[in-house]
């Protein structure tokens, strides 16, 4: 079983200084590793498609809509399911100290997406971007190996990858960004691209309502 995490927003509170009003993480996972493996193909085929190089990243950010509606409905009838969660920021509704440590707010995000999916992992492979302070992530994947794994071995192996070489990690940051973009409710239209995978969706939390 292969799990692939990615995050869309920001752990900051300062939202009258432009921190997103939600942070988002999503949580992709492939049971079939020959599924997986045909779905990375699958995007990297897009990339010539759409007059690509090989080496370039689709970021749902900086994608235009037309990038993003052919790479979901290229992904879309893969077999994989995901999960998300969406921390809203309001400080009406979010608080406490912990909450003011963007570190503790990531971990602590990624460990409510992982208690969500528990019941389906089992001897997951789990990869995260490998982008950012490594001690960081070296921190994230002993505290989800300690949180999943109390009982029964959930989590296998964290492995850290960079995601312009990972088409995989690539469509995690499309999952947590359509779920961001949904949960947001900002823009016009903003569930269409949600809807596009809707049918890979398992559950998607909105905490605190």
């Amino acid at each position: 079983m292969l799990v692939f995490i990615d995050e869309s927003g920001d752990p900051g509170l300062n939202l009258d200084e432009g921190s997103s009003r939600f942070f988002t993480v999503g949580l992709l996972v492939f049971e079939d590793h020959d599924e997986a493996i045909a779905c990375d193909q699958r995007i990297q085929l897009l990339k010539k498609e759409v007059g690509w190089p090989a080496n370039e990243e689709f970021h749902f950010k900086r994608n235009s809509d037309r990038i993003r509606k052919a790479f979901l409905a290229a992904v879309a009838p893969y077999n994989f399911f995901y999960y998300g969660i969406a921390i809203n920021k309001d400080p009406k509704k979010l608080y406490g100290e912990g909450f003011k440590n963007t570190k503790s707010f990531y971990k602590y995000a990624c460990g409510l997406v992982f208690e969500n999916a528990k019941e389906k992992l089992q001897s997951a492979i789990v990869v995260i971007d490998k982008s950012g302070s490594l001690d960081f992530r070296m921190q994230l994947a002993s505290y989800l190996k300690r949180k999943i794994n109390a009982g029964e071995k959930k989590i296998k192996k964290v492995k850290m990858q960079r995601s312009e070489a990972n088409n995989l990690l690539q469509l995690a940051d499309y999952i947590a960004s359509t779920v961001n973009r949904s949960v947001t409710n900002t823009k016009h239209s903003s569930d269409d691209f949600r809807k596009m995978i809707a049918h890979r969706e398992i559950y998607v939390q909105v905490w605190p309502r």
